[in-house]
């Protein structure tokens, strides 16, 4: 029977996944990446090498994952805070991505692997805010990106900073769900007449 390559690839690639997000590059294990991928440890060497290509290797695919399912469109702020809540539900249900960043950046810092193509990506991200709200500065719309991003990855992260400002009340998600929305799109909002008090001058 022949070995089914891309089959292998994702059984690894979803139990690495899982192993880094929950304990970071440095406390993950290949032995037991493998195991719950049911494949000999041979293979990730074989298909992605070191430990530190494999932790890339998940990363960029749930970088690209994630962007493509949550998207930023529509027109003006409210479109803005939309964006928030999609973000804010999708990591909800799946922490992972928020979690690889967090260890990427503790045991990391400001190294990233793949910079160019990550770069690309961000980019685009920016492109989107900037289609959303036209008129806005370049860096305003980076910067609401990225306070948006924290926002919705504080949550899958910090659960016990939250736990301890704000209890735990059976509506709490809801709660900070519509705190996040309205955060980004007053900022949008505010970004926006920003923009057409410096064309009106």
């Amino acid at each position: 029977m022949a070995w089914n390559t891309d089959r292998t690839k994702a059984l690894l690639l979803t139990a690495a996944t899982e192993e880094f997000s929950a304990k970071g590059l440095a406390g993950a294990r290949v032995d037991s990446i493998a195991a719950a991928a049911g494949v000999n440890k041979e293979r990730i060497y074989q298909y992605f090498g070191k430990k530190d290509e494999l932790f890339d290797a998940v990363l960029a695919a749930e970088l690209v994952r994630v962007m493509s399912e949550v998207p930023i469109e529509g027109h003006g702020a409210a479109a803005i805070g939309e964006y928030a809540g999609r973000l804010f539900d999708r990591h909800t249900r799946d922490g992972a991505l928020a979690r690889l960043l967090f260890w990427e950046g503790l045991e990391r810092g400001s190294y990233t692997v793949d910079r160019a193509t990550r770069s690309d990506h961000c980019v685009a991200k920016v492109d989107q805010v900037l289609a959303v709200l036209p008129g806005i500065d370049r860096t305003d719309a980076a910067d609401l990106v990225i306070t948006i991003v924290t926002l919705c990855d504080g949550w899958t992260v910090l659960p016990q900073i939250d736990a301890l400002l704000a209890g735990s009340d059976p509506d709490r998600r809801d709660r900070r769900r519509a705190f996040i929305v309205r955060t980004a799109t007053l900022l949008a909002e505010s970004l926006l007449d920003e923009g057409g008090a410096d064309r009106a001058r």
